[in-house]
Order: C-alpha cells, then sequence, then structure tokens
C-alpha cells in the first residue's frame, strides 16, 4: 500500500480530508492486495466544494469566457488525459480490475469525449426564432450553475469525461462525485484540468460513499442540477430529493438487454457478438447484453457454439498477456453475482458452463467469475429479469416475431438491445418495436460520443452524448428586442 494518502481536489487544488473522517481504502480485485488509501469529505469540506463552484462559475474568468477560449481548455485537457495515458489505465485495472487493453481503449475514449466537446462548445449556435409581431427573438442558453456527477465503477474514465466534458462546455461548474471503488481517475482528470487552465473552482473532486457524500451534494441548496449513472434505485432517491428541489436530472441507471438473433442470421457472427457484449468487461456494463433472445430453428446450434466460445474465453490477471476477462471489480459484487446464480440453479435452471470461480491457483486471491450461461429458463425467470452486472448471459428461445416482442419488452428496464437478421425490413419493424433507448442491428456495443445515449422506463431520464448532450447542462432563455420606433 503506499504511504501516502491520496487527496481531495477543491477550489484548485489537492487538500486533506477532514480530520475524524475515515479514509477510503482502495483494493485491487485481482489479487486482494490493497492499493491506498484516498481521503473523503465530511460536511465542511464538502460545503467549501460546492460554494466554491458556485462562486467559480459566477465569476467573470469563466461565465464570460469565450466559446473558443474554452474550448481550448476542453482541448488542452485531452492532450493532458493522453499523455498520462497508461498512469490513468494502470489506476482504472488496480481499481476495478478491468484487463490491460480495456483500460488503454477507455482512456483514448475519454480524450476523444474531450476532444468533442470542444468542437460542440465552439460550433454550436443559439437561434433567432421565428416572430409573430413587431420584435426580433432570440433563443440563447445558459448554464445552470453547479452540477453535481457521480459516476460508477465499472468505467470510470469514460464516465467522468461524458459528464464532466459537456458540463464544463456548457459553462457549468462542476462537483464530480466518483465512486469509492474508483476514485482515482478523477482525481488526476483534476489534476490535467488545472494544468489545461481551467480555473480554480471549476471542477471539484470529492471522492467518498454514495450514502454519505453522494446524498449530501444531491441535497444541498447550491447544486442546480445532478448527472447520475448507476443503478435504478439510487436513481430514484436522486430524483425524489431533485423533485423537492424543482432541480433537473439526468439519470442514466440499469439495463437488461435483450440481445436477439432470428433463425436467418449469420451465425458465428452472432454467436461472437453475443459473447462480447456480455462477457467484455466482465458482463459489468449496463447495456451488456444479458438476455440472448434465440429463434428455435437455429437455437441448438447457437448455443453449442456460445458455450464453446465462453468456455474458451482466456480468463487471467487484468495485465496478463492475451488476457480477455479480468476480476469483478469487488469480492463483495463477485459473491452477489455468484449467489444470484446459485439461486437460479437451485430453482432449476442449466448452468451450461461457467457458474463458479475458477480453479487456477494464480488468480484464487481475486473476486473472479467464471463466463456463465444459463439456460431452462423462461422470460419470467428471477435471474431473466434482475440485472445481474456480470459475466452471466440467460438463453431464451422464441418462437416468431411477435412472441419476440412480447418477451424482450417485457422487463422494467429499456436501455439498450441487439438485432440480428439479414431481413432489413423486419430489423427495422423490431427496432422500432423495442422498448428501448439504443438499438444495434447486426452488431453491438459500438458507441459514438456524437449519438444520443439513455434509457427507456427504469433505466432513466435524459438523454447524455451528441450536441444536445451539452444542451442538458444548459437551460433555454427567450430575448425579445422590440422593433418599434420608440417615442
Amino acid at each position: 500500500m503506499s504511504s501516502t494518502r491520496k487527496k481531495l481536489w477543491i477550489n484548485g487544488q489537492a487538500v486533506d480530508g477532514e480530520s475524524g473522517i475515515a479514509p477510503l481504502v482502495t483494493v485491487n480485485p485481482a489479487n486482494g492486495a490493497v492499493n491506498y488509501e484516498v481521503a473523503t469529505a465530511g460536511s465542511t469540506l464538502l460545503d467549501a466544494a460546492v460554494r466554491n463552484a458556485e462562486d467559480a462559475v459566477r465569476s467573470k474568468a469563466w461565465r464570460q469566457m469565450l466559446p473558443p477560449q474554452r474550448a481550448a481548455i476542453l482541448s488542452r485537457i485531452a492532450d493532458g488525459m493522453e499523455r498520462r495515458g497508461d498512469e490513468l489505465a494502470k489506476l482504472q485495472m488496480m481499481e476495478n480490475g478491468k484487463v490491460w487493453r480495456e483500460c488503454q481503449v477507455q482512456v483514448k475514449s475519454a480524450a476523444a469525449t474531450f476532444r468533442y466537446y470542444a468542437a460542440v462548445c465552439e460550433t454550436t449556435c443559439s437561434e433567432v426564432t421565428p416572430s409573430r409581431g413587431d420584435y426580433l427573438s432570440m433563443s440563447v442558453y445558459e448554464p445552470h450553475g453547479v452540477v453535481a456527477a457521480i459516476t460508477p465503477w465499472n468505467s470510470p474514465m469514460t464516465m467522468e469525461a461524458q459528464k464532466v466534458a459537456p458540463a464544463l462546455a456548457a459553462g457549468n461548474a462542476v462537483v464530480l462525485k466518483p465512486s469509492e471503488i474508483t476514485p482515482s481517475t478523477a482525481l488526476v482528470l483534476a489534476e490535467i484540468a488545472s494544468q489545461a487552465g481551467l480555473p480554480a473552482g471549476i471542477l471539484n473532486v470529492l471522492p467518498g460513499t454514495g450514502a454519505l457524500v453522494g446524498a449530501a451534494l444531491v441535497e444541498h441548496p447550491k447544486v442546480r442540477m445532478v448527472s447520475f449513472t448507476g443503478g435504478t434505485e439510487s436513481g430514484r432517491r436522486i430524483a425524489e430529493t431533485a423533485a423537492r428541489k424543482l432541480m433537473p436530472v439526468a439519470l442514466e441507471l440499469g439495463g437488461k438487454s435483450p440481445h436477439i438473433v432470428f433463425n436467418d442470421a449469420p451465425v458465428d457472427a452472432a454467436v461472437a457478438a453475443l459473447a462480447g457484449g456480455i462477457f467484455e468487461g466482465s458482463g459489468q456494463s449496463c447495456v451488456a447484453g444479458s438476455r440472448a433472445f434465440v429463434q428455435r430453428g437455429i437455437y441448438d446450434e447457437l448455443v453449442t457454439k456460445l458455450v464453446a466460445t465462453a468456455r474458451a474465453l482466456k480468463v487471467d490477471l487484468p495485465d496478463a498477456a492475451g488476457a480477455q476477462m479480468g476480476p469483478l471489480a469487488t469480492f463483495a459484487h463477485r459473491d452477489k453475482v455468484a449467489s444470484m446464480v446459485d439461486t437460479a440453479r437451485l430453482a432449476g435452471a442449466d448452468i451450461l458452463v461457467g457458474g463458479h470461480r475458477p480453479d487456477a491457483s494464480n488468480l484464487a486471491a481475486g473476486a473472479y467469475y467464471l463466463p456463465t450461461v444459463v439456460a431452462g429458463i423462461t422470460n419470467q425467470a428471477a435471474i431473466a429479469q434482475q440485472e445481474i452486472f456480470g459475466p452471466v448471459l440467460c438463453v431464451i428461445p422464441f418462437d416468431d416475431e411477435a412472441d419476440l416482442i412480447t418477451q424482450a419488452n417485457d422487463t422494467a428496464f429499456g436501455l439498450a438491445s441487439g438485432v440480428w437478421t439479414r431481413d432489413y425490413q423486419r430489423a427495422w419493424r423490431v427496432a422500432r418495436a423495442l422498448q428501448a433507448g439504443t438499438v444495434w442491428i447486426n452488431t453491438y456495443k459500438q458507441l459514438s460520443i456524437a449519438t444520443p445515449f439513455g434509457g427507456f422506463k427504469d433505466s432513466g431520464i435524459g438523454r447524455e452524448k451528441g450536441i444536445n448532450g451539452m444542451r442538458l447542462y444548459q437551460q433555454a432563455k427567450g430575448i425579445y428586442f422590440g422593433m418599434s420606433a420608440l417615442a
């Protein structure tokens, strides 16, 4: 364990935690070793961070900064992330166990997000609106003020970038509360942003638990918007608080995404996508294709190939050569996933592959769980309805298109979905009928920062990414110029 405790970031500088407030302790899920301690905020420092952020966002230095100047800072943040890419990737790997290759990819994606919103910031226009009288009317867009960004542990770098970059581009100040499991990349991001010329107080980082720091941030009267990615029940609590404050929220929540394969699909390509859609990142993804609906005509062939693919995946230390799947992010989460599979097994489900920890001695100390395929269930089974957030795929047969739509939509969630078919007319019909914010056709988990993203039903409120991803952090203001001659 590092002998130096990582500090908070408030008003442009590293700050020690409050006396008497226990630090966070991060643990490497690959081997159970303690990484280091991280200071966390109490009520005094949290209030100071929010009030400094409000002062900063109201100051002329930020409020009157021209879009090209703000865009230049965002671009320099991207440069800094790329320069420190290996450091960021290693921190994420140590804290949540993602394999090294995926961590590297996510650093590049996070940097690209800052570049994208630099361009959006500089080029997006206000509008002159059609008048209905002797006046000139305009719509302009103002920042909310202080935005609380609360991010999860599964992909901290990309989630932090997807909230911080557009919120800054929109002219807000941000108080970022990273997951207590993965706090370090956010602290490095704040340091990079300061070095890139971001004014003090515009980005603050307060590691801590959701129950203490997260809840207090949402409740704080000076916080005027919350952007949250995480579990649905936490999202409900945030929405309830926001309703009392009459405060806007962006909530990107859970999923139980249907991944659909019709009889005419290219089986091998579909199998590869099904495996990648659920086993990449150890299944710890809100858009994981966790329910595979396979038409009966190809069910046996596809499931046989899918099981073979899952069995062949290399589960290993995240920095091992060729590793395809690392540990789950925490031991508690691994045990929760295992418990859900064990419960399904006792209820009569068939565990076709996996369903237990790996036997390899070099993985015994880590939070590993094998790629698992569950069959012999209906869509009503608990394991098919509950978000597992692990490398567990439920395989369910279907008969025809109507049967498929009924089953696929029979869930509280509506985040993402996938469809495999050579019939483009069917693909269109099914895509329109699915209650999901994203539909992939003959592909899966392709993501673009330029395309709006969010969920239906219990999967969330609002849309991140795209040009509207910056507008999410702004409020429209109408301005009218009277054109009548003044007396």
